[in-house]
Formats: C-alpha cells, structure tokens, sequence
C-alpha cells in the first residue's frame, strides 16, 4: 500500500494553488484523528471532552495549591449526603477524659458537627487521638446508624521538669503534657537537667522508699546526664554516687536518723564515695569550729 502525504494548497504570486507539506507531528495527529473519528461509538467525544476537562480541574488545584480545599470541599459533600441518607451521628459516647475536654477529644477526632458515621475512618481518628500527648491510647467505635463511642486511656501527671529555665509538666515515660504548670499541679516533684525527663521515674521510685527524706527534696538534679544530686529544702546539695544510688540514699537517711545531719549548719554532703561521707560546712559553721579549735589549743598550751 502506498501512503499518501497530507498536503494543503496555497495560492501563489501567480494565482496557481501549490501543495504545501505539512510537518511530520501534524500528519501523524491527522491520521489518528481521522482514525479515532472512523472507528469509535458516537458521543465518545463527549466523555473525553469531560476528562480532559476534569483532568484540567486537577491540574489547576495541584498548580494552585488548592488541594487540601478542593479534597475538603468532597469530603463536605460527601458527609452531606450520607447524612441525608440516615446515617448523621446523633450521639457520642465518650469515656476516659479527664485532664481533656470533651471538645479537646472531639475536634482532635477530627468528629464535627457535619461529619457523617458512614465516611469517619476510626483507624484515622484514633491515630489522630494519639497525637495529643495527654492520650496514651484511644478507641473509636461506630454503631450504625448514628452512634459514635469513643474511648480514652489519659496520661498521667509525673513530675514537674525544668530545662533551660522552662518548667513543663510530663508523665512518668518522660511526654511533655503541657509546656507550663497550673496551679493544681504544683506540688509535683521537680527534675532538672538534660534527660532528666526520660530517668525521672526510675530515681523517683528509689527515693519513693524513704518517704521522710523525699519530703525534705526541693529538686533532683541530673548532672552531666550521669549522676543525681538531691537539692534539699534548706539549701544543702547531697551528691550521689553514679551507680549504688539506692545504698547512698540509706546511708543519708541513717546518718540524720542518728546524727541530724540534714538539718545541721552545713552546704553541702557528698556521698559520691561509698567507704566516706564529706562534709561542707557553710561559712558561718567553718568560722565558728576554726575558733573553737583555736580556743581549744590555747587551753592546752596554757595547762601545759
């Protein structure tokens, strides 16, 4: 078979028409035109015409950045119409929430007052549940035709932790709750220091077994993410050992129980070495025993 060129014709200077050739690429949509038009149904142009311009509809939002309103728009109509088949939610059952509101639950769901039983994805919402750092874990249940359960498992409040002059409030794995403490909280214990957080809960069990000495603690401070000191009430740091923490802490509970010592004139106690307890005495307390054991060895250089 012989092909034919496509050609059209173009008036010259001289009146005569001439065969003009027309590019490659032309020719080639022509005949696949000419094609298409021979051999497909009638009225498939309407559906293509409806692609192309659905496609163009696509093109625009991704180019527009307009995606996220163009997918929120779907979903709206969407829930609408579900809704206006039966399946609006008509009550939530919500269990578990006590240092989260009601409303905190629901708008971290994702649960608003459009959204409809049939479309809500409980996988998505649960996941979203669990972004909020008061809530450990969280189930969402749909009863069909408009009941939604949903049930939390909170955190609780720990420790108070304080890192470069900024107090937050964590639970005993060592999650931020809030960035800032409210008044009910105050009382909690305070943990200082660079991974303080994430070891709070190991050290606050061991001095959880000397109730009276846990008390006196002011803060617990974590030095260089190594060891803990113990800032008292009344001022005195106690240094504590890196390992064998459990055996310094009842050393310092003995020796106040049988010396006083916590709530003598001295600033600071170190327990770092565990045949020695060091004592600092505070300036006042040094001067003083500097004196006395002048005094005492002029008494003794004038009996002599």
């Amino acid at each position: 078979m012989t092909s034919k060129s496509s050609s059209v014709t173009k008036s010259s200077s001289a009146g005569k028409a001439r065969p003009v050739r027309l590019p490659a690429f032309v020719q080639a949509i022509d005949r696949w035109a000419s094609l298409l038009d021979a051999r497909l149904p009638q009225g498939i142009g309407v559906a293509g015409a409806a692609l192309v311009l659905l496609a163009s509809l696509a093109y625009g939002a991704v180019k527009g950045e307009h995606v996220a309103t163009v997918i929120a728009a779907i979903n709206d109509a969407r829930d609408r119409a579900a809704n206006a088949a039966g399946f609006r939610i008509v009550s939530i059952a919500l269990a578990g929430h006590h240092h989260v509101s009601r409303e905190e639950v629901l708008a971290t769901a994702g649960v608003t007052g459009t959204t409809s039983l049939l479309f809500l994805d409980v996988d998505q919402a649960r996941e979203r549940l669990k972004t909020n750092p008061w809530i450990a874990d969280a189930t969402v249940l749909k009863l069909y035709p408009g009941e939604l359960q949903i049930g939390i498992k909170e955190r609780e409040p720990f420790a108070l932790w304080q890192k470069d002059r900024q107090v937050s409030v964590i639970a005993d794995d060592g999650t931020v709750l809030e960035p800032y403490v409210p008044p009910r909280l105050i009382q909690l214990p305070l943990v200082v220091g660079q991974g303080a957080e994430a070891r709070a809960k190991e050290f606050l069990a061991l001095l959880d077994r000397h109730p009276a000495m846990r008390d006196f603690v002011r803060a617990t401070v974590l030095v260089g993410e190594r060891r803990w000191n113990l800032r008292l009430k009344n001022g005195i740091d106690v240094q504590l050992p890196e390992s064998g923490i459990a055996a310094a802490l009842e050393s310092l509970v003995t020796l106040d129980r049988e010396k006083n010592l916590i709530t003598r004139d001295i600033v600071a106690i170190d327990l770092r070495l565990p045949d020695r307890v060091t004592v600092r005495l505070s300036d006042a307390a040094a001067q003083a025993r500097a004196e006395a054991l002048k005094d005492k060895s002029k008494k003794k250089g004038g009996s002599a």
